[in-house]
């Protein structure tokens, strides 16, 4: 079994450790091997994204790859199509791919666009596959406070179904145990219930005691905010249409797929704070 992209703790190492817990033997497919994590029964190979060459050689023989979606980047496309060109040219088997909930052609967060164009490239390639369509991290969720305490965005009053690193990574290493039964299968991952960005910001200020609020911006008052940043527009947009994603409804659908793979609830936004707080 393969782990491509570096296995962070954030995903790829979740997945890493709870295999490594199962026995299951694997190869993490990593840029820098100083920052991979150490499991019995992994090896560790370098492979960047666009290096095809050695990719291939760290995917032969792999009967399933997890392929970890790039950072996000201009060229993240490229590097998509260049992993799953060397899983082909490898002879790979099944592959999952971490998605993004919402993945469409015409998806208003922008980067869920190029999800869906890396899905439409995998079933192309005739590899076995599997999408797990991963919703907004609600670990990510206190670092959308500002400094004020608040956090701002023209998310109106959508809602977000957050979900949990935890739980994702349960569900990746659930599809990846069993590959054949869910050959062809996309899998939304969420959490229990779609919360408002008020709502998210009440939850925030009840487990960490700081005062948190939410304002809406519209989205002229949105880039506006954000380009002393100095980032390129296209990181510009992706920030954005984050929240008019949750703004348009996108980003709200709730899903059973996570109590459907891991056999458990999926975690609520206050617990996964109050675990991050421990």
């Amino acid at each position: 079994m393969t782990s491509g992209r570096r296995a962070t703790p954030a995903r790829g190492g979740r997945v890493a450790a709870r295999l490594a817990a199962a026995g299951v033997p694997q190869t993490l497919v990593v840029r820098d091997p100083a920052r991979a994590p150490h499991h019995a029964g992994a090896a560790v190979v370098r492979a960047g994204f666009g290096d095809r060459r050695a990719l291939a050689e760290a995917l032969t023989g792999a009967d399933r790859v997890l392929m970890v979606s790039a950072s996000e980047s201009e060229d993240r496309l490229d590097q998509h199509r260049s992993f799953v060109d060397a899983a082909v040219a490898a002879g790979a088997g099944h592959i999952v791919y971490t998605s993004f909930l919402g993945a469409a052609p015409d998806a208003t967060f922008t980067l869920a666009r190029d999800h869906w164009v890396t899905e439409r490239y995998i079933r192309d390639s005739g590899l076995a596959y599997t999408f797990l369509r991963d919703g907004l991290y609600a670990d990510f969720m206190p670092g959308l406070v500002g400094e004020d305490g608040v956090i701002s965005g023209p998310a109106g009053e959508g809602a977000a179904s957050v979900v949990a690193q935890d739980d994702i990574a349960d569900a990746a290493v659930a599809v990846l145990l069993d590959a054949p039964a869910h050959d062809g299968a996309v899998y939304d991952l969420t959490g229990p219930r779609a919360l408002t960005l008020a709502e998210i910001a009440a939850e925030l200020s009840e487990v960490t005691g700081r005062r948190v609020t939410y304002r809406p911006e519209t989205p002229t008052e949105a880039y506006r905010s954000r380009e002393s940043s100095g980032a390129p527009r296209w990181q510009l947009d992706a920030w954005v249409s984050t929240y008019t994603a949750i703004a348009a409804g996108e980003l709200a659908g709730v899903s059973d797929a996570v109590p459907r793979l891991t056999g458990h609830p999926a975690t609520p936004l206050a617990e996964v704070l109050r675990r991050a707080a421990a």
